[in-house]
């Protein structure tokens, strides 16, 4: 099935880079230039449905594509920076042919274990965390483009050395560059007026969304009520059913169904595993029940969303 999704580590994105990643870093990490048959390479990978084992960021120096990001779509362009984080499912599904020989990308992509080895506030990175999941895109000015190419220049000249102590050179360039990132992001996110997500909320507050969430990717496909979640965290489920929504704007219930809804859709655009089989494997009591959810939060049936 030609929609099948592929499930892509670092190693892969390095075999179709091999010369432009260093031969001194491993599997959790790469920098890696792309352009023309570069580019050409990645996108017969990425053209399909897949999902990434690592953190990523694509920066469009010149060129345009169209991806989707778990089923919603974003225009890349010139200027562009991308986030990926672990778990999404994304594709490349529309691209600029008549720039094809002049598209110019890099892409940083680094493991949990690379990013949490540098001990970056991700807090203070990311202030308003969960603002990431709907915004994963943004265009920089020309100052901002500057400053980021400084940032990639220094670890791709990092990267042809032979230093035993590249991968911390390289971690402490990443990890300043993301706070910049970071900074940049949330201006472009505050100048957009997006909706308040709870800035004046307290550091535990937003870790704790943080872990609920992080506890929902895991578990969304089994267990889908608060108590579940409340004893992983050690709390009440009342005190964090109050705490996410007055963080979020959103139930946990709502986070909790958004998971479910989001993975069943596509399982049921990127497999051709039978309907019955989604039933059993998002633990569902019957095919009743999952077709009445599926059609409460979509319109339309499970079949109907597959043709």
């Amino acid at each position: 099935m030609d929609n099948q999704l592929l499930e892509i580590s670092i190693g892969d994105l390095r075999k179709v880079l091999p010369s432009k990643t260093g031969d001194d870093l491993s599997d959790d990490f790469l920098i890696a230039e792309a352009r023309y048959s570069d580019v050409e390479n990645v996108l017969s990978i990425l053209e399909h449905p897949c999902r990434l084992n690592g953190f990523m960021g694509l920066f469009c120096l010149k060129g345009k594509l169209e991806v989707e990001i778990n089923l919603n779509s974003y225009e890349i362009g010139e200027n562009s920076v991308l986030f990926n984080v672990p778990g999404n499912i994304w594709r490349v599904y529309s691209v600029d042919k008549s720039q094809l020989k002049d598209m110019h990308f890099v892409l940083v992509v680094a493991s949990h274990e690379f990013l949490s080895s540098s001990k970056m506030d991700y807090v203070r990175l990311f202030d308003e965390s969960i603002s990431l999941l709907d915004n994963p895109c943004f265009v920089m000015n020309e100052d901002e483009r500057a400053i980021f190419l400084k940032y990639l220049d220094l670890a791709f000249s990092i990267t042809d050395q032979s230093n035993p102590n590249i991968k911390h050179s390289l971690r402490g360039i990443i990890s300043s560059c993301l706070y910049y990132a970071g900074a940049v992001w949330q201006e472009k996110i505050r100048n957009a007026k997006k909706p308040d997500t709870g800035s004046n909320l307290s550091l535990r507050s937003k870790l704790l969304l943080e872990q609920f969430l992080k506890l929902v990717a895991q578990y969304h496909d089994q267990e889908r009520g608060m108590a579940f979640y409340a004893d992983k965290m050690c709390l009440t489920p009342k005190y964090l059913s109050k705490l996410i929504r007055n963080v979020s704007g959103k139930s946990g219930p709502e986070w909790i169904d958004s998971f479910v809804i989001l993975e069943a859709k596509n399982l049921l655009k990127y497999s051709d595993i039978p309907i019955k089989e989604i039933v059993y494997k998002l633990h569902f009591p019957n095919s009743s029940v999952f077709y009445k959810f599926f059609k409460s939060h979509t319109g339309m049936t499970p079949s109907e969303y597959r043709r």
